[in-house]
């Protein structure tokens, strides 16, 4: 192996242990822990899916920043405030008890989510396009199936001798560790507008309709993975004779998640991105019924294995569509596709729970993000129609530092 294979594993390693930190440990620790916050912290039901949203705020504050800012060196850094963000917000969960406290918490997690999420994989994306890679993020987009299986694993022992608050901790613990080699192995951005080699890299900004249309199919994709990924151990615990395998159901998910980009990749080489975007859609959104109209474990975990691998795939997808379309500034498409994703992942859990409430169960929010994943799925299906009739693009855009 080379030097250059050695820095490009470095820099793919970076962006899969930030995804740890920010996607498994900040953000979706709160779902195995969700029902121990509510047997052992009082956590209401209702509650549930507000911290959810307020989380979600956090995210879309976050991506809205993110669009904002264009300087290759200071989304370096605030990148990199964003590592020790998502340690402290997972710190405060631990400190607090009650609502307001979970609430402050769960926003800034957001917020450092959205960094990791959208400052590291366009850093990462512009390292790669600037040294003749190819201009995919499948690997780097399976540190969050690995994270989500990770997670689900180290909850799932760790409740065996902890509670919910000293979990917490522990957590933290763990993304302190993560951070260091995810700050170190990634190097600083070179800001000239040249790729290796000499080659120049040039902005080709989509049509008004195509960006208007895959936004509105993005939007689909946050509410439908949101509901999913934040009730899911919720739902299956509640099920008759099913108390206790949640975590276990969102460890496949996670495992179904870790190879499901690279997968989606070499799927989409072959049909093109977006009929591989529509199928992934349509089987996301029988995915997510399957643990509520299903009988059992099998249902469920087969449930489990559709949602995990085809979630991460979309997300891998369109920012990688993102990066083609912006590979000076990659971040400034994918902050506002992520603005549309983070709308729906702030309403989605809120309504999740406003439903739940008088029932104790979350299964009308299943039915609902099903059905608007399948409008995604649609609309996906438009995007292939305006790509043919050559409605992609609009022409080259010089690039505004």
């Amino acid at each position: 192996m080379n030097d250059e294979d050695r820095q490009r594993l470095k820099v793919l390693g970076a962006g899969i242990l930030g995804l740890l930190l920010f996607l498994g440990i900040a953000r979706f620790s709160y779902t195995p822990l969700l029902p121990l916050m509510r047997e052992q912290a009082g956590l209401g039901v209702s509650a549930g899916g507000w911290l959810a949203a307020v989380n979600y705020a956090g995210y879309l504050s976050g991506a809205l920043l993110a669009a904002t800012i264009s300087d290759l060196a200071l989304k370096d850094r605030l990148y990199r405030a964003s590592m020790v963000l998502a340690v402290a917000s997972t710190v405060l969960m631990g400190l607090g008890g009650g609502e307001g406290v979970w609430a402050v918490s769960r926003f800034l997690a957001g917020l450092a989510t959205a960094g990791g999420m959208l400052l590291g994989s366009g850093l990462i994306m512009n390292w790669l396009m600037r040294n003749r890679h190819r201009a995919e993020l499948g690997i780097h987009f399976s540190g969050i199936g690995l994270g989500i299986a990770g997670v689900s694993v180290a909850v799932a022992l760790l409740s065996l001798w902890l509670d919910w608050r000293a979990q917490w901790f522990a957590l933290a613990a763990l993304g302190a560790l993560v951070a260091v080699p995810a700050w170190r192995w990634l190097p600083r951005p070179v800001v000239t507008p040249l790729a290796g080699a000499g080659a120049h890299m040039e902005d080709r900004p989509p049509s008004r309709l195509f960006l208007s249309l895959l936004m509105g199919a993005y939007f689909c994709a946050g509410a439908g993975f949101v509901v999913s990924a934040t009730f899911m151990v919720a739902i299956v615990n509640g099920l008759p004779g099913m108390a206790g395998k949640g975590a276990w159901v969102f460890l496949v998910a996670g495992i179904a998640a870790a190879p499901a980009c690279v997968v989606w990749d070499l799927i989409a080489r072959r049909t093109g991105q977006l009929q591989a975007l529509m199928l992934a859609s349509g089987l996301q959104a029988f995915g997510i019924l399957l643990p509520v109209i299903g009988d059992g474990l099998l249902a469920a975990m087969a449930g489990a294995v559709l949602f995990g691998g085809t979630f991460a795939g979309i997300v891998s997808l369109v920012m990688a569509m993102a990066g083609r379309f912006y590979p000076t500034r990659p971040a400034k498409m994918m902050s506002k596709l992520t603005a549309a994703y983070g709308v729906a992942q702030i309403a989605a859990p809120a309504i999740t729970g406003l439903l739940a409430g008088p029932s104790g169960s979350y299964a009308a929010g299943f039915f609902l993000a099903s059905g608007v994943m399948a409008v995604g799925a649609a609309l996906f299906g438009l995007l292939r129609l305006v790509e043919r009739r050559g409605g992609a693009t609009r022409m080259p855009q010089p690039r505004v530092a």
